[in-house]
Parts: structure tokens; sequence; C-alpha cells
């Protein structure tokens, strides 16, 4: 039996996702938007409730195209709002256009969101070495400075905490505690 960090359950869709996801560098534009997308629902909300309706946020958001995602019209926002396979929050659904808007905005000016977003990490990962899930942050002073800066660009539902959560999936902080099979020591 292979031993994981305390917060993945026995659920095999949560073990999927540590296994072969969380942790891991992300360096796909498009796969970058999704994580952003998915965090900026998650506030407030467990992670598990989001990937369980993961597909379903694929199927509302236009496959994660930041693209289509900015161009969302109010209907498709009502549209949203009656889709029960996603969270039906008007603010965060609003907020994901928002950010998608501003998502292509750093596009244009950076070449790359992933040449952007890794900036805030020196664009390698930074591996820490938890004992025990009471040595896991909520946040650091790299997702400070990314908060501060996502919401200077006009993105929203990007606190220190989500930004935190967003550079431990996309592999920015790794942080498999030490008796999890896939820690780096």
């Amino acid at each position: 039996m292979k031993l994981r960090c305390a917060w993945c359950t026995s659920a095999p869709l949560y073990q999927d996702y540590h296994d072969q996801e969380w942790g891991r560098p992300v360096h796909d534009d498009r796969k970058l938007f999704e994580a952003l997308l998915l965090d900026t629902f998650q506030a407030g909300l467990s992670w598990f409730t989001i990937l369980r309706k993961r597909e379903h946020f694929r199927q509302a958001f236009a496959q994660f195209d930041p693209e289509k995602v900015a161009a969302f019209s109010d209907a498709q926002v009502e549209e949203l709002m009656a889709n029960n396979g996603i969270v039906r929050n008007r603010l965060k659904i609003k907020a994901s256009i928002t950010n998608a808007r501003a998502f292509l905005a750093v596009q244009q000016e950076f070449g790359s969101f992933d040449a952007y977003i890794w900036q805030f990490t020196g664009g390698m990962s930074v591996v820490l070495h938890p004992r025990d899930l009471t040595e896991v942050r909520a946040s650091s002073p790299e997702s400070d400075a990314m908060s501060k800066d996502l919401r200077k660009r006009g993105f929203s539902f990007v606190g220190t905490t989500i930004c935190y959560a967003f550079m431990q999936a996309t592999g920015m902080m790794v942080e498999h505690t030490r008796t999890c099979f896939l820690y780096r020591g």
C-alpha cells in the first residue's frame, strides 16, 4: 500500500489527482488557466468538491479556453447559474470571466502566462520538506507577491491562500510530506 500525504483520502479520484497531478510542474497555459479557474471556485470549499465537478467545469467553461471564457456573455452567465454540475456562484462565475480577460492581457504582455507566473518562484519548483500536515503552509512570501500582482492586474478571487493552493497544484511549490511516496528529500 502506498503512503500518501494525509490530506489525500482513499477516494480513487483524489488519489489519482495526488499521484498524477498535484505538485508536478505545469507550463502549459491552458492547464494553468484551468488550475486558476478551478481554484477560483474552490475558495471556501473543499478541493474534493471541485475535483468531483471538474469535468462539468471543463464542459461549462469551453474546455478551459481563456479566449472563449473571456468572451462569455450575460446570457452565458445565466446558463452557468442554471448548471447543476458546477458551483453556481455568480461572483465566482463573473470572476472567472474577468480572470480570463486578465489572463489574456498577461499572455500578451509576457508572451505566455507561464513566463509570467513562474517568475514568482524564480522559474523553478520550490521543494519544501514538511514532516506532516502541521508543517504545510497556507501561504508564503511567494504567494503573497503573486496575489498582490495578480490583483494589480485585475484578477479576483486570488488571495494569498488561493495563490498558494495554485502554486502547490501546478508544482511551483512541491510540498509532499515526508511519509508520502512522492516525497523528494
